[in-house]
């Protein structure tokens, strides 16, 4: 590999791509966990073949055909992660029952940082951000492997028909078919859960609108908590298949089943794209606060239409950069929301 000052070289330039690798990762396989993988296996590749890459094509596009090659690798077993309004029907109220399905079922949740690679051109950020939202995410997930990639290389990353071809070993007609294929598939799907219409960054709207939800929330006021939400609005909480429409059916579920959320506090996160909070808990046991959830919200139109709450606080919390326990503080709850 040459002497320890051409390794370094090496080194960081392979680590320069590290986190728009991981967007396209986690684009393809849905999984936080998995896209980090996927980029570990594919630097380490390329660091092991670097002295054979002879620079016919740009160091980036190599570390693409690489990552495209682990992801299609990863995919081949069949798994499509998904939603909870993917699988299943909604539940009314009361027949609401917490039954957990395994962790590969789900769409995992990204913080904004891991994934969107800080980029001049604001255009060109807005695409990014959209790109990871859970919606177009779930969509991409009911794609074909190769059309996936497709899809994410020319329409996300927008590169030219010729480069996607030579990075996948096909043809230009092939690479457009497989294109028109993943629209069509992603018009059929584009009423499902739709994502709401997040402003980047958020409008003056939407700031007011989640200040009012963090005061509805944190004092657990559910006639407040009723009128930020949409009448269509849905509340999803992997890892259990259960999910919940319209607003009497969620806050009828967080003043019952949920009801020792009363008195949590939320803490500002970003999290693929859109809005979120890290949720804690009252902790009758240790004073406090305990991590319960990572909330993402989807907001259009001045209301919150998605609500979805990731409760594997073990996994969540730590990708996040969170504390796994908040003190309580003297006046906390006099704080402005």
């Amino acid at each position: 590999m040459g002497d320890g000052t051409a390794a370094a070289e090496i080194d960081v330039a392979l680590e320069r791509h590290r986190t728009e690798l991981t967007g396209y990762c986690y684009r393809m396989l849905g999984s936080s966990f998995e896209a980090e993988d996927a980029v570990q296996d594919t630097l380490v590749r390329a660091w092991r073949s670097h002295d054979r890459f002879e620079g016919r094509s740009s160091l980036r596009s190599w570390l693409y055909r690489i990552a495209t090659n682990v992801c299609l690798d990863m995919l081949s077993a069949g798994n499509r992660r998904a939603r909870p309004m993917d699988l299943t029907d909604a539940t009314p109220l009361a027949q609401a029952a917490l039954s957990p399905r395994p962790d590969h079922t789900w769409l995992e949740p990204v913080p904004d940082a891991r994934v969107l690679p800080a980029v001049g051109d604001p255009a060109e950020a807005a695409v990014a951000k959209e790109s990871v939202r859970l919606a177009f995410m779930a969509a991409l997930q009911q794609l074909p492997p190769k059309q996936r990639a497709v899809l994410i290389l020319r329409e996300v990353l927008a590169w030219k028909a010729s480069e996607v071809a030579e990075l996948l070993d096909t043809s230009v007609a092939s690479v457009n078919s497989a294109l028109q294929r993943a629209r069509a598939t992603l018009a059929e799907r584009s009423q499902v859960g739709a994502e709401g219409e997040v402003s980047d960054p958020l409008d003056e709207e939407q700031q007011k609108l989640l200040e009012r939800y963090v005061k509805a929330f944190e004092g657990y006021d559910m006639a407040a908590l009723t009128a930020l939400l949409h009448e269509d609005a849905v509340m999803t909480m992997p890892p259990f298949d259960l999910w919940l429409r319209g607003p009497a059916d969620i806050t009828g579920f967080m003043s019952t089943i949920g009801a020792s959320c009363a008195g949590s506090r939320l803490v500002p996160v970003r999290a693929n794209g859109l809005p979120g909070f890290a949720h804690y808990k009252p902790d009758p046991d240790n004073g406090g606060f305990s991590p319960w959830a990572v909330q993402v919200l989807e907001l259009s139109g001045g209301r919150i239409t998605g609500f979805h709450c990731f409760l594997d606080t073990g996994r969540w919390f730590p990708l996040f950069g969170l504390p796994l326990q908040l003190e309580a503080e003297a006046g906390e709850g006099e704080e402005g929301a």
